[in-house]
């Protein structure tokens, strides 16, 4: 069984290659502006589980995943060709919601914000 050092080492050059083919050998317009956002590979290295989000958000996530089950063989095969290991893991795609959460975490601060600022009429006054 490799070491945590290992399977992060594994997990990184993953997110890397797979950055690099989606942006130079995908084909599928489904997958352009697509980020790989974090990879996790489990200690038997049978899968990587591999994190992403668009640009345009949401509203591209069944088509993206979608277009990446499609390519998951594609992508598989290049990827087992830049990274030598003896048995290569499966690849699961699942949709990053951090980036839409903290975006949304922002906006309700922001909100709470100005509206203590209404209601005080700022900061030492009331």
């Amino acid at each position: 069984m490799p070491s945590d050092t290992r399977v992060r080492r594994i997990a990184d050059r993953i997110r890397n290659d797979l950055a690099e083919v989606l942006l130079r050998s995908a084909s599928d317009p489904r997958l352009e502006g697509v980020t790989v956002t974090e990879v996790e590979v489990d200690r038997e290295l049978a899968y990587a589980t591999i994190y992403v989000t668009a640009v345009e958000g949401e509203g591209r996530r069944e088509d993206v995943l979608q277009g990446l089950k499609h390519a998951s063989g594609f992508l598989r095969t290049s990827l087992a060709k830049r990274i030598p290991l003896r048995a290569f893991p499966q690849l699961r795609f699942r949709w990053d919601e951090s980036l839409e959460q903290g975006s949304r975490i922002d906006a309700l601060l922001k909100a709470v914000r100005d509206e203590g600022q209404k209601t005080d009429g700022g900061p030492g006054q009331g």
